[in-house]
């Protein structure tokens, strides 16, 4: 046997993988991804229409798409579309956690308002989404990934988002908690840390010159561009890191290191 790593170690034919917060940024991206990586992707989130289109797209490049309204923070939501899934694809192997929002302010500025709506979608969604997958691959016995999305602000923090780093570092305790306990189930729990990268949410102050001048004083003097999420989404998401579980994985071009 070789031990050299191929291709073959990242493909995910064959594999159910369902995406929340697929309409837009991450989501969107991680989609194309897994699907040109030969997984049927199940497309989730609260706006049907552009998941109509994202799911067009796939099935016209030569992937298999299906799109399910999901509202991460409703527990009925969140099981009647695995319910659509299974009677479409059949069991999710792979879950990508990725829906979030924002609201920055700062604390003695933010309302109760602000923090449920951020750590309602943020934290509880995310368990209640990668509570019912773990129920779900459990009942299955054929093991599978979960992969969390959090943020380089769950592991550091910044002026104005606390809420958020708050509910991000949330996300990361629970990636270690339910890791350590579906492992013995095959159920693989990592978490990945993105630093800034473009999208909707953020891209109006990323264009702004007090944007770029942020970014310029990174170490990496520039965002992180979409491709070089694929690798890391591939390796939690496939066999290629079966031996990976638990960890909190930060794409950030060395921006937690800063000096200060």
């Amino acid at each position: 046997m070789s031990n050299t790593p191929n291709a073959q170690a990242f493909d995910l034919s064959g594999k159910i993988a369902l995406i929340t917060g697929a309409s837009s940024g991450f989501g969107d991206h991680f989609a194309r991804v897994l699907a040109e990586a030969g997984a049927k992707v199940v497309v989730a989130a609260r706006r049907e229409d552009k998941l109509l289109a994202l799911v067009a797209e796939i099935n016209a490049s030569g992937g298999q798409a299906l799109a399910v309204t999901m509202d991460v923070t409703q527990v009925s939501s969140v099981a009647e579309a695995f319910d659509a899934t299974e009677q479409a694809f059949g069991t999710v192997d792979v879950l990508i956690n990725n829906a979030g929002v924002a609201a920055p302010k700062m604390v003695h500025k933010t309302s109760e308002a602000d923090w449920d709506f951020v750590v309602d979608t943020n934290l509880k969604g995310a368990w209640i989404v990668a509570a019912e997958a773990a129920r779900r691959m459990a009942a299955a016995g054929n093991g599978g990934a979960i992969v969390n999305i959090s943020s380089v602000l769950g592991l550091a923090t910044s002026l104005g988002h606390g809420v958020y780093s708050a509910s991000k570092a949330g996300v990361i305790q629970l990636t270690k908690h339910m890791a350590l306990e579906l492992a013995d189930k095959n159920i693989r729990v990592n978490a990945i840390c993105p630093g800034y990268f473009k999208t909707e949410m953020n891209g109006e102050y990323f264009d702004s010159e007090a944007g770029k001048k942020y970014i310029g004083s990174t170490p990496a003097k520039r965002l992180g561009e979409m491709r070089e999420m694929n690798a890391p989404l591939l390796l939690l998401a496939s066999d290629a890191g079966s031996f990976i579980n638990g960890v909190a994985l930060p794409i950030d071009g060395g921006h937690l290191l800063m000096s200060i």
